[in-house]
């Protein structure tokens, strides 16, 4: 009898996330029944959370992942923070053992890991970036520009205040200068790079965080909402790329949100298998859905 294991995903809206074919079908290639539970739970105050939380030590959980937008309000339930979810203030992994939960951050690793492999490292310090989104997903991605050598990081909110915040506190984390703005459009201009990391484009939303006028094929662009989208909104035809913008300029072109740099749920050490197989697996031939 294969070992059973319970993971799950906490967060709203996730009713398209690809996690449990992806991760159901990566246990099984190693001999796990594994079983991916979506926990999407909309607008839950701090209680719930805690709530929630508690059931996963009573339940057996593995552990699970967390997206928005409780990627920082799950933190004052945990047992533990590792040094980097300390530092970024924000978890995307939680993991239990003997019952304590422990939360990692394993966003700012992957997308460091990813920027460096596609972007690459000269490019990336030949101008500033625009990150758009001061969340927690936006927090994690701060921490990866400053690593991977950006020099200058323009942050935009919806919420000033936090997008001060964060240029603040991002601003020790690196060399890199991080200045709130008060657009993406016009944060934009003189930009290198173009990074989306908030919830826009997260179906069913399916806005655009930036002007598709504002991309030009200089730019390198990505986005931490990976679900693409067919449809554009009623009456708008669906925003296009700017013509002669080539695969090192714009990554995988999208239809009304910026492209994603690469597939969603990086693997991190020690606390994810190594899933780029299994995914691909999945993408031919879903697994059939659990009793």
């Amino acid at each position: 009898m294969k070992p059973r294991v319970l993971l799950g995903l906490l967060g709203y809206p996730i009713a398209h996330s690809a996690a449990p074919a992806m991760m159901e079908a990566a246990g099984a290639s190693v001999g796990l029944d594994l079983r991916y539970h979506l926990i999407a739970v909309q607008d839950a105050n701090d209680d719930t959370i805690r709530r929630i939380l508690d059931g996963l030590r009573l339940i057996g959980f593995a552990g699970i992942n967390v997206t928005f937008p409780y990627k920082q309000a799950v933190i004052p339930h945990l047992d533990a923070l590792d040094d980097g979810a300390r530092q970024i203030g924000a978890v995307n992994c939680i993991t239990v053992r003997d019952g304590r939960l422990t939360g990692h951050n394993t966003d700012s690793t992957g997308f460091l890991a990813a920027l460096l492999a596609t972007i690459g490292s000269t490019t990336l310090r030949t101008g500033p970036a625009v990150l758009i989104g001061a969340g927690g997903a936006g927090r994690a991605i701060a921490w990866a520009l400053s690593q991977a050598g950006v020099p200058e990081v323009r942050v935009v909110d919806q919420d000033p205040t936090r997008a001060a915040a964060l240029a603040a506190e991002a601003g020790e984390w690196g060399p890199a200068r991080f200045t709130p703005a008060a657009s993406a459009e016009s944060a934009a201009e003189g930009a290198r790079g173009i990074v989306n990391a908030s919830p826009a484009g997260m179906l069913p939303d399916t806005t655009t965080p930036l002007d598709s006028a504002a991309l030009h094929p200089g730019h390198w662009v990505a986005d931490a909402v990976y679900h693409p989208h067919d449809p554009a909104p009623p009456g708008r035809p669906a925003p296009r790329l700017p013509p002669h913008a080539g695969p090192r300029d714009v990554h995988r072109p999208g239809r009304g949100r910026l492209p994603p740099l690469q597939r969603p749920h990086r693997p991190a050490r020690r606390h994810r298998c190594r899933l780029r197989p299994a995914y691909r697996r999945t993408l031919k031939a879903p697994p059939q859905a659990s009793p």
